[in-house]
């Protein structure tokens, strides 16, 4: 299976637009912190024949079929085995002080849903494993077999933002009792009998909130991301540039927030001259989130609930 057949990266051309001033100058690296199938860091090394790619995953599957598409470009590309929370010991151990780029494409990779083995669609059954890196973590089958009701309720309350939340959970115990969950098509059914007729005919396939819930709870995914948006800031040299793709709102709230806290002045209100310690560290390239043209989304559905963030870093940080 070819990576390129399977992957059409979102908003590539947008990204590469905006990480380019940042690029252009010689001996620039840029930082992909979520390899995948290796699209946009292939247009990244192609776009910028003077940088440097440094590219993490912690799926080891992505990273092999990734480091036969990027094998052209020879040690202009690094494949690291990491989460990119881990990217300050990742770019410590290749001594690298300081990187000109850097993007995040926090959605499911494509070979990740297509592959039905990994259990991340509802659209096909499939054991429910849903981890990113299958050799390491508990599946979302142990997390439905195993957690404690309330748990599960705040798990797809708060990761699915699902209003019927309850309602599954209670159907999930009683099924559990009969019979532990191991596969997909189970709980899709489940779902499907739990929720209320009206609730069925809105927002796509019913099982959609509770898979995302799940998913972002077997591979910790906003703790990761909570760690690593600010880590990235840190790891921007001035002049360096930050592009986040995300696909649902908690992930863009949180991108959203760590950005514009570094586009904000710290100065205590009513200083007459702010003092260069409390200026912003951040100038942000994006007014809001921009969302994938029309035209892109009937290329690539699923590119429809991107939103993109950027932002440049103009200042070091100043010692108190």
């Amino acid at each position: 299976m070819s990576s390129n057949a399977l992957h059409v990266p979102v908003m590539l051309q947008r990204c590469l637009d905006m990480l380019a001033p940042a690029l252009a100058r010689p001996g620039a690296v840029v930082v992909d912190c979520t390899l995948g199938l290796g699209g946009h860091s292939e247009a990244l090394l192609r776009t910028f024949p003077e940088a440097r790619l440094v590219a993490l995953d912690r799926d080891p599957a992505a990273l092999k079929l990734s480091g036969e598409r990027l094998a052209p470009y020879g040690d202009r590309a690094t494949l690291v085995h990491a989460v990119y929370d881990e990217l300050p010991e990742v770019l410590a151990r290749l001594g690298v002080p300081r990187v000109q780029g850097i993007l995040f494409d926090l959605g499911v990779s494509s070979m990740q849903l297509d592959e039905a083995e990994r259990g991340f669609a509802y659209a096909q059954d499939a054991p429910l494993d849903m981890r990113m890196d299958q050799t390491t973590g508990i599946s979302a089958a142990e997390v439905l077999n195993t957690y404690p009701p309330g748990d599960l309720v705040r798990i797809l309350r708060t990761y699915g933002e699902e209003k019927f939340a309850r309602k599954i959970v209670d159907a999930v115990v009683r099924e559990r009792a009969k019979e532990p969950f191991r596969n997909s098509a189970r709980l899709v059914e489940l779902i499907r009998e739990a929720l209320p007729q009206a609730a069925k005919r809105t927002g796509g396939n019913p099982a959609k909130r509770t898979f995302q819930a799940l998913r972002i709870e077997v591979n910790g995914e906003l703790a990761v991301l909570e760690r690593a948006i600010p880590a990235a800031v840190a790891a921007l040299a001035v002049g360096g540039r930050i592009a986040v793709l995300s696909y649902h709102s908690l992930e863009d709230r949180l991108v959203k927030h760590v950005l514009a806290a570094g586009a904000e002045t710290t100065a205590p209100p009513g200083l007459p001259v702010v003092p260069e310690r409390y200026q912003p560290r951040l100038k942000l390239l994006t007014r809001g989130a921009e969302l994938p043209t029309e035209e892109e989304i009937a290329e690539n559905r699923r590119a429809a609930p991107a939103r993109l963030r950027g932002a440049e870093r103009i200042r070091e940080e100043v010692a108190p």
